[in-house]
């Protein structure tokens, strides 16, 4: 992986991470807002996983691997 490739990537973590931060927030505001909808609690919450799973995948390119 070149330089220019790990620095694309570090800024998409970087968005993806920010992105994870503000559902986190979206979530709890929708959750303790009394007659919210339930169904966009889940969708929020199961694009937050997505999210997080994109994150791993990324860390774990930047992360080299080393044979021990």
């Amino acid at each position: 992986m070149n330089d220019n490739d790990e620095t694309a990537l570090r800024a998409l973590l970087a968005r993806l991470e920010q992105e994870h931060r503000d559902l986190d927030a979206a979530i709890a505001a929708l959750a303790s807002s009394p007659g919210s909808d339930l169904i966009q609690v889940q969708r929020l919450k199961k694009r937050k996983l997505v999210l997080r799973d994109k994150i791993r995948q990324i860390e774990d390119q930047l992360t080299p691997d080393i044979i021990a």
